[in-house]
């Protein structure tokens, strides 16, 4: 007996006894538990006497307890006070596994609720936190044990959930393991989740992500993940989760990324371990997350590199966490960033190899998720990132699809099929040197397999009836009955992937380094040829497709089947182009045959076969044959309207396959992809020629196209069908967006399909970009073209930008421009509150997107006033410059340009306040100070303007117009310039290997700081020689000291660079760059006649300036009414320069005038003329009455003569540089 009780029955009596093995009595047992003298061996000993009780003899145990309450409260209350007194963690757990155990037996609320009002009380007393843990650990398994405890607990008793948040902030991962451990259990009520939900968001959710993120212990990782995974069930709670972005101080933290979300780098963190359990839970909560929703979160997983640590788990031996991985990224492959961060070419090679491992398992399951996701990203990558860049691993993903093909497990082989079929693709291929020999071989197994699984020949059953050749013990193949369904779908893939191999050949034809291998020796007599190849395919269409084909067709119509496969044969008549005649003659008996077996008699006249597309089978009934008839005549139709055979009427056939579809439609029917694709050509081909589609019709067709899961299942590369879903507002709205999408992407790698389907269209749409005039009768639909900018591949996105160029320079008369302002600023709003800098910089679309909103301000002819939108662009387009560096020239070109458009395109109230909101913005002036610092570091040569030079221009002007604009209307600056004048004007003086663009925007600049006598709020000159803090050097004369910040020798030195510029000018006839020299020339002398009117008279009346004149006289017009003689002449005349300019001159000036026709002269000559005679009134020179009058004459014909002209674009795009032709010429 226990103690106390040296004898059965002894003093607490033979009731209280337990039958064990020594016999227990209970009543010394609950004694020596509360006895405090007691040892805690003994204590221990007698505990697991009762935890044997409770295992074998709870029955017995729980009779004796049940009816005295009062022993129960005791037995439970003492368990519990030693729960806090004993620190051994053996003794402990014993305690806790022995009161869950005798709560569940004994089944009464009553007992529950005395442990949760101990708890509390406890909790509330605890002095240390550490105290607490027994606590925590007996609440966590007694929510486990009792179904129902934990809605008790957080009804009853919801302000235990703030000790529990204690122990999760305090530092022991023991106690914070054993909080994790119950929050988990909580939260998997529904009850516990909807009552904590606002204590989660509020409190929780920050606090648990750290700890999880600083988890050491194995069981503090395991316990928060497991809290995790099942938060992860509810949206809401993913929604917070994802939402928890770090604040930017946190950011910048070694631990976290700029702008991500803690999440992802917590589980990327675990991914990292080598602990295989700790790899599978943190991907299977990837995975949890992103099933909700890929689009939504899988940019933050993405962003924060978690695919490349997915891919590097792949080389683990656990099948678990490989198939984890597998659904992971088979999610992630729905959104478009995970191809373009260029993810898929990183982890492709672990990929293949965790094939290769894998199919060497007895694991049917996690081979079909494999083939699977490879399937999935050799279809999505887009054709601009090539996937295979190493030509080993292209060869080891062959090798793994004919091990998959051969299979002895059936849907693992139709997998393979597919996967096949989406590898036949010239982007994957086409590295250099081309695998021709391996793809023979992989052709040759898969129709070799697809026969071997294919009934016999002489078989007369039906294809229903027959059994693959399979190993029908494998447990995978024991569904026979789906038997019949696969072999449609084998042999359906099987075709894709040929047809697709011979796409390939076609498009290898005109790629030189694809005809014959680069690295194969000379005259080796190598196979691994195109030639080999394509003349391989011709062959085996021969010796095993085509076989096989009428094998199948002998037991079963498919329409299907039929599709591909006359497509296939009809893509090998230019696969060898010098055997197509006796391809032809070969196929033209088979073909027949094949016609005789695959189609179903169709013995109708046209007229009869018209109304047989209407007809509706008898309800109930279960032939099929009218359907396959149906479908068999709409292919028949579909292959002769694309080889240019119109047997019937365009006004018939479009009410035909109209009745047709809504005839589907009324009886539930929805045609196979393939019938929808033929009916929808069909009407697009007869659009113009047919009845516009009624309501009805156009809501039938709508319907069944929801029903698909991606349109291009049903789309075919031609005009027409672009113009037929553009053409009815109730297509575009919903497949628009797609179908454009479509029309973009379709590159040269679909060449061969194009021209089946375009064959013998009319050529009312055949111009260069057929999309034009569809755009000019639905402006709406440059909405959906602006979003493709922002939604594709780059390559979509500039096919979509030179569309959009073209159309806005082609229809001057449509006014689009507003319309997509609007849209601009609601893009460019979005990616600046949701992208951080490095997301931006890295978003290969916001260039294309830029350049289009640049290419709208262009558009807009003259001046007008800036809108609200105007202004708001200005503001994000600014702010976006600020987040850039120079480097950034694809995203800082096209905005510095909108930026300097949009001050000279508009009124001077507008101008006053785009400068007020370009200057408050710091960032952006910071940046420009990089910018323009930027000139002096640029490599000499070249002399062409590259893209950093652009951007060099760009700087410049757009500073230029801001010390212009901020001097004139006295705008507020809130950040200065600051620029070494010594080096501006060496520039200039210096000019050799510098692009004329360059040197004029530099002497727009230092236009606009002469003009105010280098004075600006906004600008503060340095010397060379002048260090930060230190006085200014002294001027070394008295002259210097007038013309002071400039010297006596740059004045001298910049005027006979200037004069040299403009000989430069007449031999190289630019007329940007002679305004710019001659502006540049007058703002010169007009700032030396105020600082020194003798150095200005000096300069102005240097003999040589008279033989510069007659330089430009000697030129091939040999006129005077040119803008560079006509501006050089006023200047002179402006500082009396008789020397230079003598009556003779002015003489042959008024007569070359009086003889000329003004209406004829270019505005730039005009406007110099009219200079120059205004210059001569106001300058008092000695002229005849004869020609004052002259003068006077000329004066009003010129003021009628602007009154009347038209007036030119003022921005001009030079190279990739936005330049005002008034700003440089003014």
């Amino acid at each position: 007996m226990a103690a106390g009780c040296p004898l059965p029955g002894g003093g607490h009596g033979a009731r209280w006894a337990l039958p064990l093995r020594p016999p227990l009595c209970l009543a010394c047992a609950v004694e020596t538990l509360g006895d405090g003298s007691a040892s805690l061996v003994r204590k221990k000993h007698v505990l697991s006497r009762l935890h044997d009780a409770l295992a074998w003899q709870a029955l017995p145990l729980v009779q004796l307890l049940a009816p005295d309450e009062r022993v129960c409260l005791h037995l439970i209350g003492t368990l519990f006070g030693l729960l806090h007194t004993v620190e051994d963690s053996s003794a402990l757990d014993l305690f806790v596994e022995v009161l869950v155990r005798l709560v569940v037996e004994l089944k009464s609320q009553q007992y529950l609720r005395c442990i949760l009002e101990e708890s509390q009380k406890e909790l509330c007393k605890a002095t240390t936190m550490r105290g607490s843990l027994p606590t925590f650990t007996l609440l966590g398994k007694l929510v486990d044990a009792i179904p129902g405890f934990a809605d008790t607990l957080v009804v009853e008793h919801s302000n235990l959930v703030d000790h529990l948040l204690m122990g999760l902030m305090y530092p022991n991962e023991g106690i914070k393991a054993a909080v994790c451990y119950l929050y988990g259990k909580l939260y998997s009520s529904s009850v516990g989740a909807e009552r904590l939900s606002a204590h989660f968001e509020e409190r929780l959710c920050g606090l648990f992500l750290n700890t999880l993120g600083r988890a050491q212990t194995k069981e503090l990782q395991v316990n928060c993940l497991g809290l995790l995974k099942e938060l992860l069930k509810s949206d809401h709670f993913v929604s917070i989760l994802m939402n928890n972005s770090k604040t930017e101080e946190e950011s910048e933290t070694p631990e976290f990324l700029e702008g991500e979300n803690p999440l992802p780098l917590v589980l990327k963190k675990l991914l990292l371990t080598r602990d295989e359990m700790l790899q599978a839970a943190s991907s299977h909560c990837v995975a949890a997350v992103l099933v909700h929703s890929p689009s939504r979160y899988a940019p933050a997983f993405i962003h924060a590199d978690v695919p490349e640590f997915l891919f590097e788990c792949l080389s683990c031996n656990s099948e678990i966490l490989i198939w984890s991985v597998y659904c992971c990224l088979l999610l992630l492959t729905e959104e478009r960033l995970f191809f373009s961060k260029c993810h898929t070419v990183y982890g492709i090679e672990s990929l293949v190899r965790s094939l290769q491992d894998v199919l060497q398992l007895n694991n049917v399951e996690l081979h079909k998720q494999g083939l699977l996701l490879f399937t999935e990203i050799l279809k999505r990558q887009p054709v601009e990132i090539k996937l295979f860049t190493n030509r080993g691993v292209c060869i080891e993903a062959i090798d793994v699809l004919m091990e998959t093909v051969n299979c002895p497990v059936l849907e693992v082989v139709v997998d393979a099929m597919r996967a096949v079929a989406a590898f036949l693709r010239k982007d994957h291929l086409s590295s250099p040197p081309v695998p021709y020999e391996e793809l023979q071989k992989l052709m040759e197994a898969v129709l070799k397999r697809c026969a071997d699984l294919s009934p016999p020949q002489s078989s007369k059953r039906h294809a229903g009836d027959l059994l693959f050749s399979v190993s029908q013990s494998h447990p995978a193949n024991r569904s026979l009955s789906r038997v019949p369904q696969r072999q449609g779908q084998l042999l359906l893939s099987t075709l894709e992937s040929f047809r697709n191999a011979c796409r390939l050949a076609v498009e290898f034809q005109s790629d030189p380094m694809a005809q014959e291998n680069a690295f194969t020796a000379p005259n080796s007599g190598s196979k691994d040829t195109l030639s080999n190849f394509s003349e391989f395919l011709l062959r085996i269409c021969d010796s095993l497709c085509i076989p096989m084909v009428m094998n199948y067709l002998e037991g079963a119509v498919s329409p299907s089947v039929m599709e591909v496969f006359i497509s296939t044969l009809n893509t090998l008549f230019t696969v060898v182009p010098n055997m197509r005649n006796k391809f032809s003659k070969k196929l033209e008996q088979e073909m027949s045959e094949l016609l005789q077996k695959g189609l179903p008699p169709l013995n109708y006249t046209v007229a009869e076969s018209l109304l047989l597309l209407a007809e509706t089978p008898e309800p109930f009934s279960l032939d099929q044959s009218l359907c396959s008839h149906q479908h068999c005549f709409v292919l028949l139709l579909y292959f002769a309207y694309t080889l240019g055979d119109r047997f019937v009427p365009e006004a018939e056939l479009s009410l035909a396959i109209r009745n047709f579809l809504v005839s589907a439609q009324d009886r539930g029917d929805c045609p196979p992809p393939y019938i929808l694709r033929a009916a929808l050509y069909l009407l697009a081909v007869c659009q113009d020629k047919g009845k516009a589609l009624d309501l009805r019709s156009l809501c039938t067709i709508r319907r069944i196209l929801n029903n698909l899961p991606d349109l291009s299942f049903v789309y075919v590369h031609c005009p027409l069908l672009m113009k037929f879903f553009l053409h009815y507002p109730e297509l575009t709205g919903r497949f628009g967006h797609q179908v454009l999408q479509l029309w973009f992407s379709w590159g040269d790698c679909k060449q061969t399909e194009t021209e089946e389907a375009g064959f013998g269209v009319s050529d009312q749409l055949s111009s260069a970009n057929p999309l034009l005039p569809i755009l000019k009768s639905n402006s709406s639909i440059l909405l959906i073209l602006l979003d493709l900018v922002c939604s594709s591949s780059v390559e979509v996105a500039w096919k979509v930008l030179m569309t959009l160029r073209t159309f806005l320079e082609k229809n001057e008369d449509v006014l689009v421009c507003d319309l997509l302002r609007n849209q601009f600023l609601q893009i460019l709003q979005q990616l600046l509150v949701e992208s951080s800098s490095a997301s931006l910089k890295a978003n290969r679309n916001l260039p294309v997107l830029l350049s289009l909103l640049f290419l709208v301000q262009l558009r807009s002819k003259g001046v007008r006033e800036l809108d609200s939108t105007d202004f708001k662009l200005l503001h994000q387009v600014s702010n976006l410059c600020g987040k850039c560096k120079p480097r950034d020239t694809d995203l800082l070109q096209p905005s510095l340009n909108f930026l300097y458009c949009s001050l000279h395109q508009t009124t001077p109230c507008s101008q006053q306040r785009a400068v007020a909101v370009l200057l408050s913005n710091v960032s952006l002036l910071e940046l420009l100070q990089k910018v323009l610092e930027c000139t002096w570091l640029r490599s000499p040569p070249p002399a062409y303007l590259s893209s950093e030079d652009a951007l060099l221009c760009s700087g410049w002007l757009l500073v230029a117009s801001l010390l212009l604009y901020q001097h004139r209307y006295n705008t507020e600056v809130h950040q200065t310039l600051s620029l070494d004048l010594t080096k501006v004007v060496n520039a200039v003086i210096f000019k050799k290997k510098k692009p004329i663009l360059l040197l004029v925007s530099i002497m727009q600049f230092l236009r606009a700081i002469l003009r105010q006598n280098f004075s600006s709020s906004l600008l503060v000159i340095v010397g060379q020689n002048t260090a930060q803090g230190a006085t200014q050097p002294q001027p070394s004369s008295l002259q210097d000291a007038a013309l002071h910040p400039l010297t006596s020798q740059q004045v001298f030195s910049l005027v006979v660079s200037l004069q040299n510029l403009l000989v430069h000018v007449q031999l190289q006839k630019d007329l940007l760059l002679s305004q710019a020299v001659l502006a540049c020339l007058e703002t010169l002398v007009e700032y030396l006649y105020v600082k020194n009117q003798d150095v200005a008279l000096h300069v102005a009346s240097q003999p040589w300036h008279r033989f510069l004149l007659f330089t430009l006289l000697s030129g091939g017009q040999k006129s005077f009414l040119q803008p560079e003689v006509l501006r050089l002449m006023t200047l002179f005349l402006r500082y009396q320069s008789s020397n230079i300019i003598s009556q003779k001159e002015i003489s042959q000036v008024l007569q070359e005038a009086t003889e000329a026709n003004l209406a004829e002269l270019p505005e730039a000559t005009s406007r110099a003329l009219h200079l120059f005679l205004c210059q001569i009134q106001s300058s008092h020179c000695q002229v005849e009455p004869v020609q004052s009058g002259t003068i006077q004459t000329l004066l009003e014909r010129l003021l009628g003569q602007r009154s009347t002209c038209v007036k030119h674009q003022d921005i001009v795009c030079l190279g990739s540089v936005a330049v005002s032709l008034s700003h440089i010429g003014d």
